[in-house]
């Protein structure tokens, strides 16, 4: 270590160019030939040496540019965190909002991506050790708080501010890991943490659903009204679905649901009424003129359960209905360290399979954003880690 140090400080002071030969024969040896030589100048014109850790990553540069894979620099870790190396990756409709600037918060250049699985690749504490090689899953939702009611000030979604997914490696606390199910392939465990999540939160811990309830998700189509449908099925509820597509309340009947109408029907919230009679619980994730009839279609004690808004927000509503009928409105956002790990727990006991809709290879990540901006998947779409 002293040879390579005295050589690095000799090249930084007297900066000849017959150093920078040894100095790099020596600085490969050292740390492996993976590492890239690269040169900067400080601000005394000094050249400095230093080593470039690359890895390959889709990075959304401007909201004006489509999505690249470039090289950038691996993460380097701190106490407690992990490198994953991802196998797969998916989108969720935040990535979609990111890469035409309707988002709070952004940053260019960025690496988008809140879904991933893979293999923990390195760890910096020696108490994590163990987890290298292990096949994970990893919860993007980060430092959600101390109440487990809602998210906490310092509460973030891994893909944005910090770079997420899309990329060779991720960097991660060991705390957001989670053992991979053996029954999924690396396509369908990349698929469930933001979704998923959202949706077993919303079913369980918020409308605190139960075997016999009768279930309305709205708009099935989407990656959480799918897994929504798919928990809430094997939690033995009778499932109701409404979409715009008959294909896709086709698809959602295979899955296991009773029925279901299309929203664009005038006469929807009639259809359906006249199908379930009312509803315990409604998950949604649009809002809009629609949401009027939701209180009419809620049977007494029933729940709403909100966390999205892609059709507007909501409409005038009849207070009456809501107090004398005792319903409850419930907001909720992705979920508590306890949520995912239940949700994991759920999916393992009963070898739940996530659905997904198409995968494409990350140098296709651009292809993936535009069908998502077209909204005609069922299911999740999903990146798999052949680079370009």
């Amino acid at each position: 270590m002293i040879l390579p140090l005295f050589y690095l400080i000799l090249f930084i002071v007297l900066n000849p160019l017959v150093i920078l030969s040894a100095a790099k024969d020596l600085f490969d040896n050292w740390y492996g030939e993976d590492q890239i030589l690269r040169y900067t100048q400080n601000d005394k014109g000094n050249y400095l040496l230093l080593y470039y850790h690359p890895m390959k990553a889709i990075v959304l540069e401007a909201a004006d540019k489509p999505l690249v894979c470039k090289e950038v620099e691996k993460p380097t870790l701190a106490p407690g965190e992990v490198l994953v190396h991802i196998k797969a990756a998916a989108l969720n409709r935040r990535d979609y909002w990111i890469t035409v600037g309707k988002y709070a918060g952004i940053k260019y250049p960025t690496i988008l991506g809140s879904d991933g699985a893979g293999v923990v690749a390195e760890v910096c504490s020696e108490a994590d050790k163990h987890w290298i090689g292990k096949e994970v899953i990893i919860n993007p939702s980060n430092n959600y708080g101390k109440s487990d009611d809602y998210q906490g000030a310092d509460f973030k979604i891994l893909g944005l501010p910090d770079d997420g997914t899309f990329a060779e490696y991720v960097k991660t606390r060991v705390e957001y890991l989670h053992s991979k199910p053996n029954h999924l392939t690396w396509e369908q465990a990349a698929a469930i943490p933001l979704a998923g999540l959202t949706a077993y939160r919303a079913l369980f811990t918020k409308a605190k659903a139960k075997k016999g309830d009768k279930v309305l998700i709205s708009g099935v189509g989407a990656g959480t009204g799918a897994f929504a449908l798919q928990w809430a099925v094997a939690a033995g509820c009778q499932v109701f679905v409404t979409s715009g597509s008959g294909e896709k309340i086709e698809r959602a009947k295979k899955l296991g649901a009773a029925a279901g109408v299309n929203y664009k029907a005038q006469d929807w919230a009639e259809q359906l009424k006249l199908m379930a009679h009312g509803f315990d619980i409604i998950i949604d994730s649009a809002l809009g003129a629609g949401f009027a009839k939701f209180p009419d279609l809620c049977n007494p004690g029933g729940r709403i359960v909100i966390f999205g808004g892609t059709a507007g927000n909501i409409p005038p509503l009849d207070g009456r209905k809501i107090f004398w009928k005792q319903l409850q409105l419930l907001g909720t956002t992705m979920g508590t360290h306890d949520d995912f790990t239940a949700m994991m727990a759920f999916v393992s006991k009963h070898e739940l399979v996530p659905v997904v809709d198409e995968v494409y290879d990350f140098k296709n990540a651009q292809k993936a954003i535009d069908k998502m901006e077209k909204s005609s998947q069922f299911g999740k779409i999903v990146l798999q880690n052949l680079w370009c």
